[in-house]
């Protein structure tokens, strides 16, 4: 069997840019040669596409030193039109073809990547992809909007208030009151971004003003939101060979820490422990199965997805859903489906196949 060829596009412009060269290095050191030609093109930071090494090592999420992609001088062009289907690359060497592509796999996240931004450009050029398409991707993007999609599809979120800087600026009195009926704790969070880039826990209103200041130092739309007690929870989606299933849950306790920030999410930072499957009882799992599929649905998913959500007195609450959710080896997303009985070569290889099968559909 002639193997597909894929395009493992990583890097990006966001301020996770490290995270998904994190996430690179752990699909380049786990999917299976035997079946897939990898071509791994990176994005640095100014958008520039370049060829990128095939050496995980390269990639390895050190605290000391968050893998990078430099610019290296070469250049990635994509298919002038949907007729053709050809990668070419300029470098030192020349300009050369690196093949027709099967398959792109875009492991990019925050904005310019998981946005349905690079959605979009392989739409325009007719080029398969693994994943969620452009409108699930810009949905789940933006956390008013996906609040908004889940909220009218009759799932649970916690209430919460939108605001941009020149709102805030012409009224601030008012935007202050607004975010202060909310009670405390509250989370300030940049509508756009993820792996709690930005996001701060406000346990006092003095602390307001600050907090606004670093979510919008990543977005120009900041949601300040209610903090809902309760376990920590995450459940993956992925739409397979068989249809949409679920995983078993995980959850995330914090022990000395104020929330699952950054450090403790990728540097392996002290105070939180991944608990995976998480102890919960059959009415709780089936409700939460039950939840995970109707927000799928709600934001019109497409190949993968990690709701997060709260279980507190009154049930589940729906935090947020990652349509690129981490995928480094340790990450909950291929965690919950390892305990499931899906290794993470055999995940990504299922997510490949199906992104190709939808393509040529």
């Amino acid at each position: 069997m002639d193997k597909l060829r894929v395009v493992l596009l990583f890097g990006g412009r966001s301020s996770e840019h490290s995270i998904s060269c994190a996430t690179a290095g752990g699909v380049l050191g786990a999917i299976d040669r035997d079946r897939f030609e990898v071509i791994p093109v990176g994005i640095t930071r100014d958008g520039a596409f370049v060829l990128e090494s095939d050496d995980p090592a390269r990639f390895a999420l050190d605290p000391g030193r968050l893998p990078e992609v430099h610019d290296n001088g070469s250049r990635v062009r994509w298919p002038e039109s949907s007729a053709s289907r050809e990668l070419r690359v300029t470098d030192a060497a020349g300009e050369r073809s690196l093949g027709d592509v099967d398959v792109v796999l875009p492991i990019l996240h925050g904005r310019f990547g998981e946005d349905g931004t690079v959605q979009g450009l392989l739409e325009l050029v007719g080029l398969p992809y693994v994943g969620n398409g452009v409108l699930a991707s810009a949905v789940g993007m933006d956390k008013h909007f996906t609040k908004t999609a889940l909220e009218a599809a009759g799932i649970p979120v916690a209430p919460w208030v939108t605001l941009t800087r020149s709102a805030l600026d012409a009224d601030t009195d008012l935007w202050h009151r607004r975010v202060r009926a909310l009670g405390l704790p509250v989370f300030v969070k940049p509508a756009r971004a993820g792996s709690s880039v930005g996001v701060t826990k406000v346990s006092d209103w003095s602390e307001l003003d600050a907090a606004l200041g670093v979510a919008f130092a990543e977005d120009r739309t900041v949601l300040v939101e209610q903090a809902i007690p309760g376990r920590e929870i995450e459940i993956a989606v992925l739409e397979g060979r068989d249809g949409v299933r679920v995983s078993v849950a995980g959850e995330v306790v914090v022990t000395g820490r104020d929330f699952y920030d950054f450090e403790a999410k990728y540097l392996d930072a002290p105070g939180v422990d991944l608990v995976c499957p998480a102890e919960l009882g059959d009415g709780e799992t089936f409700e939460l199965e039950r939840i995970a599929r109707r927000a799928f649905e709600a934001i019109g998913g497409e190949g993968l997805a990690r709701v997060d959500v709260f279980l507190g007195d009154e049930g589940f609450v729906v935090n947020e859903i990652n349509t690129m959710p981490g995928f480094t080896p340790i990450s909950m997303f291929p965690t919950c489906w390892l305990k499931t009985g899906l290794s993470y070569p055999e995940l990504i290889g299922e997510l490949i196949d199906v992104g190709h099968a939808r393509g040529a559909r």
